[in-house]
Formats: C-alpha cells, sequence, structure tokens
C-alpha cells in the first residue's frame, strides 16, 4: 500500500462529553498517522440531539451522505435525555446511522488488561479476551418506531430476524474467529447466544448459525441460552472467543461485558456492514459531567484503534494495523501501571490528564 493513500474519516462529535473526548481523539489519530506514514483527513458532520433542538433534524441526509463515502466513521456519544422525540423517545442517531447504512456486525470487544479494576475476584478474570458480535439492524430495534400501545391496557412490540441477514452476520463472526485464532494459535469458537427454547423466532435465529457453522469446519461452534450464558459471563468470561446474538440481547450483553471491564470508559465498538463502518465507544454522552474535564476517552482511543485495523483490513495496509497496536498498547500500558487512571476506574485523572498520558506513549 502507497503511503500517499490518503483515508478519509467522517466524524461526528456527539452530545455531552462527546466532544471532550473527541477532540483528543483526533489528535492521538494524527500522531498515530504520521509515525506509521500514513494520511487521515477528517470532516465533522452535523448530527445529535443538540443539532435535533436547533434544527428539528438529528441526522440530516447530507450527513448521512458524507459518512457513507468516506473511508470510516468515527462517532462520539450522542443523546441527551432531556431533548426527546413527541413519542418520548430519546434522539438516537447513532441507531439511525446503523439501518441507513447496513451495519449488521455490531463488534463489543470484551477484554481486560492487568492492573484494570473489576468486580471480579477470580485472577483467571485477565485471561478474559473475548468478542461479542451483536446483530445491529434487526431483532426488537428492526421495528422501533412502529410499536403501539393500545387504549391504555396493553402494548406490543415486533421482533424481527431474517435469514440473509442472519447468514452475513454469523459468517461474519466466523471469519472473526479465523482470524484470532490465526493471530493468537489457538482454536477459533463461536457461540450463539439466543432464547430458542422459548421462541420461535430464535430458534430460527439459531437453525440458521448451524448451517452457516457447517462452512467454517476448522472453528468449533456451540450454542446457549442467554439467561444462562449471562450467568458465565460472569462466573467464567475467559472461556469465551467470538459471540453472536440478537439486537437486544447484545445490547444487554455489551454493557454486563463493560461491567466486568470495570467501566464503559473502556468498552470500545464498531457497528459494521459490507461497504461502510462506524466506530464508537459504548458509554453515553453523560451530560452531568459534560463540560468538567472529568470523561474517560479510553473507550473513544479504542474505538479510534479498531478503526484502524479495519482499515488495515479492507486496504491491505499493515502500517495502519501497527497504528492501532500503538493505541492500544498505550491504553495497556496505562492500564497495567495504575499510575493515570480517571473516576470511574477508582482513580483521580480527568480527561486532559489521561489523554496526556496516552499521547505521551504514541509519540515515543
Amino acid at each position: 500500500m502507497s503511503s500517499n493513500r490518503v483515508y478519509r474519516i467522517a466524524l461526528f462529535d456527539g452530545d455531552g462529553i462527546g466532544p471532550e473526548i473527541m477532540a483528543p481523539t483526533r489528535t492521538v489519530l494524527d500522531m498515530v498517522s504520521k509515525r506509521v506514514g500514513r494520511k487521515l483527513e477528517f470532516e465533522t458532520l452535523p448530527a445529535g440531539a443538540q443539532h435535533y433542538a436547533e434544527t428539528g433534524e438529528a441526522l440530516p441526509a447530507s450527513s448521512i451522505e458524507a459518512a457513507r463515502s468516506a473511508d470510516a466513521i468515527l462517532l462520539s456519544a450522542m443523546g441527551l435525555p432531556n431533548i426527546r422525540k413527541q413519542d418520548g423517545t430519546e434522539i438516537t442517531p447513532q441507531i439511525d446511522l446503523r439501518f441507513a447504512l447496513g451495519l449488521y456486525a455490531g463488534v463489543r470487544p470484551v477484554k481486560l488488561y492487568k492492573g484494570q479494576p473489576t468486580p471480579l475476584a477470580d485472577p483467571r478474570a485477565f485471561e478474559t479476551d473475548f468478542v461479542l458480535i451483536r446483530e445491529s439492524t434487526e431483532g426488537l430495534f428492526a421495528h422501533m418506531h412502529e410499536g403501539k400501545v393500545v387504549d391504555n391496557s396493553y402494548a406490543t412490540e415486533t421482533l424481527r430476524i431474517t435469514r440473509a441477514t442472519s447468514e452475513k452476520l454469523f459468517d461474519f463472526a466466523f471469519r472473526l474467529a479465523g482470524q484470532r485464532a490465526a493471530k493468537r494459535g489457538t482454536p477459533g469458537r463461536v457461540t450463539c447466544v439466543d432464547k430458542a427454547n422459548v421462541f420461535r423466532s430464535f430458534w430460527f435465529f439459531r437453525s440458521i448459525f448451524e448451517e452457516r457453522a457447517k462452512a467454517f469446519p476448522d472453528i468449533a461452534a456451540d450454542s446457549a441460552y442467554v439467561d444462562a450464558f449471562a450467568m458465565w459471563m460472569v462466573q467464567k468470561p475467559w472461556e469465551f472467543d467470538v459471540v453472536v446474538t440478537e439486537n437486544m440481547f447484545g445490547d444487554i450483553l455489551s454493557d454486563l461485558g463493560a461491567g466486568i471491564m470495570g467501566s464503559l470508559g473502556l468498552a470500545p465498538s464498531a457497528d459494521i456492514g459490507d461497504e461502510n463502518a462506524v466506530f464508537q465507544p459504548c458509554h453515553g454522552s453523560a451530560p452531568d459531567i459534560a463540560g468538567k474535564g472529568l470523561a474517560n476517552p479510553l473507550a473513544m482511543f479504542l474505538s479510534a484503534g479498531m478503526m484502524l485495523e479495519w482499515l488495515a483490513g479492507e486496504h491491505e495496509d499493515s502500517a495502519l494495523s501497527e497504528g492501532a497496536q500503538m493505541i492500544e498498547g498505550a491504553v495497556s500500558k496505562i492500564l497495567n501501571s495504575g499510575s493515570t487512571l480517571t473516576r470511574d476506574l477508582g482513580g483521580e485523572a480527568g480527561t486532559q490528564q489521561m489523554s496526556d498520558a496516552i499521547m505521551g506513549l504514541v509519540s515515543a
């Protein structure tokens, strides 16, 4: 790959603490890209709850199209609890973007670094390193604007699972397991999490999983019911590799994973489709601490690292993979040392102090 290649990155600054963690992330990306000899070109696009309050539009069509044409999309925390639509729901342009771009694979890493605070007492907890793949366009979210309350006596929502999206989702999960196996030199494994013992839709989901597993004979495949799996995530999270599940289950389990990691401030994510990908921290906009310089930027930094790794794979550019490793390596060193921790991690560092610590490592 030529070093003259320019990667166009669409940025969404977000709401609340969003701009506060996006600014240092952009600086970190500039520093890393210079070290590996690549050029990133950023374009900040309007969207979010505050934008909705000012314009009546949460995600302009022009922002969607600009994001669609970019090489990758980096999105900060969005939404504010006091700004809602007429039906009472919050503004969620980050979800709207998933549907607009067909981003069916929500990638949520759950990894513990030594020195990282965790509620798990078992020392094996620090062997935890699995990836939760959440289907991001179907399930209970497929008709999220169409739920009904009838005569103030009952409410209904619709869950939708399709073969076409499920096949792509499972193939994505098996390919990822294969990539992880090759990198780590260990057997790959994919676990399907569902509620197939009760709901026909989830039995359909599991049956498609079992069909697609046959196309990847080198990867172990098994299944678990979501209630049991939630318990196992607390009891033995180090046993899992790649976990794939429906949208709502994935939404809940990914926050459980963040709890295992000690904080949502350490939880990065990606939403990936056939042609586009969005990278963002799992946490919300935290308006209660916005403007106070207290936000933990690490999940945002790790999301930027995931973006570089994805771009490296898409464009066969190992230099970007090196850049991703620089970011994760810096975060790992910070957590392992315990010298600089934000308040959500039990320390006293603010956004700037944590950002400066990371920048000092990636610039070395």
